[in-house]
């Protein structure tokens, strides 16, 4: 049957159309849209024989929110990714996945995380006010370090069909193992499900009710600190079956004082309410990120426009949290640069 949906003439061109939508207009994608009704009968012929092969990532570096290396695949991989994440791997996973795994699904993402800390944070405060503790966990190299052989054992557990089984291999294969490509859909899932087994462990035998995890990042609140080292030791064990570790950044924390997650500042103030601010980290990067923007600009390497988009898209963000005042000030500061720009 999964044969069937990933070979689907229809069903590839919807997966085409996806994939070109918002995209860079690069070398790989003006290839495929030139030929695209060949391309994609070609890829059909592909995926039916089974002779389907990933081709060479571009590699690339980012820098922010920190220094990353990207591997992004070529259109046609991107096609048949978009058709066995959107037709096979995320309608049966939205079933598995616990309620605030929060990365890399549709309705889900970081906004949806922060919610789901927040509903956390003042369920557990209605119980027990301010007293008690956050274990906030992170796993080291996360991305680089999943075992192809171990995540594969895990894929086909959910996705035991013959033909789901190769495409799976086909793309977890497709980079040096241990390690999954950064930036792409199907990695993304797999991930997900690299460490579904924490999810379960900590919200079922572990009995934490205030659970989440965006990727690599999660926590755990609970009145007891010693309970919590033990919960820790688990969560090592565990991991340690999968090849992975925490890094050390993971640390117990006294609920009163608040963690960091995704950028911002959590916290419950004495009288019950929920403070979102962002770090201060963040807001140095930014400051320093849109200064050198503006000098983009003035160089003529950046349009006026894009750069209000950029900045907008900051905004838009920051203001999910207590953040008013900070966005004023930083209102002023753009306008205050930008006009220098103009002088």
């Amino acid at each position: 049957m999964d044969k069937e949906i990933v070979t689907d003439y229809g069903n590839l061109y919807y997966a085409y159309r996806k994939a070109k939508s918002g995209k860079k207009f690069n070398s790989s994608t003006a290839r495929f849209s030139n030929v695209a009704l060949d391309g994609i009968n070609i890829l059909k012929e592909q995926l039916e024989n089974q002779t389907y092969t990933v081709a060479p990532y571009n590699r690339f570096e980012i820098y922010e929110p920190k220094q990353r290396v990207i591997e992004s695949c070529s259109f046609k991989d991107k096609v048949v990714q978009h058709i066995l994440c959107d037709n096979i791997l995320h309608p049966k996973l939205k079933n598995v996945f616990i309620k605030y795994n929060s990365a890399g699904q549709i309705g889900k993402g970081t906004l949806y995380a922060l919610d789901g800390l927040r509903e956390h944070m003042e369920s557990f405060y209605q119980r027990h006010g301010v007293d008690g503790w956050i274990l906030k966990c992170d796993i080291r190299h996360f991305f680089y370090e999943i075992d192809h052989e171990t995540l594969k054992d895990i894929v086909d557990y959910f996705f035991p069909e013959p033909y789901t089984t190769w495409l799976n291999h086909t793309l977890i294969d497709s980079s040096k193992n241990p390690g999954l490509p950064l930036g792409n859909q199907a990695g993304q899932v797999y991930a997900l499900l690299m460490v579904h087994a924490v999810d379960c462990m900590a919200t079922g035998e572990l009995g934490i009710t205030e659970y989440g995890r965006y990727m690599d990042d999660f926590y755990l609140i609970h009145q007891d600190k010693e309970y919590l080292k033990w919960c820790l030791e688990c969560i090592r064990e565990m991991l340690k079956t999968l090849g992975l570790e925490l890094n050390g950044k993971t640390q117990i924390i006294p609920f009163r004082k608040g963690m960091r997650y995704l950028g911002f500042h959590h916290y419950m103030t004495a009288d019950g309410k929920y403070i979102r601010k962002l770090t201060g980290e963040n807001k140095r990067k930014n400051k320093k990120k849109f200064r050198k923007l503006v000098k983009d600009v003035k160089a003529g390497k950046l349009t006026e426009e894009k750069f209000y988009e950029k900045y907008n898209s900051w905004k838009n963000h920051a203001l999910h949290g207590n953040c008013i005042k900070l966005v004023h000030s930083m209102d002023l500061h753009i306008e205050k640069l930008m006009k220098e720009v103009m002088e």
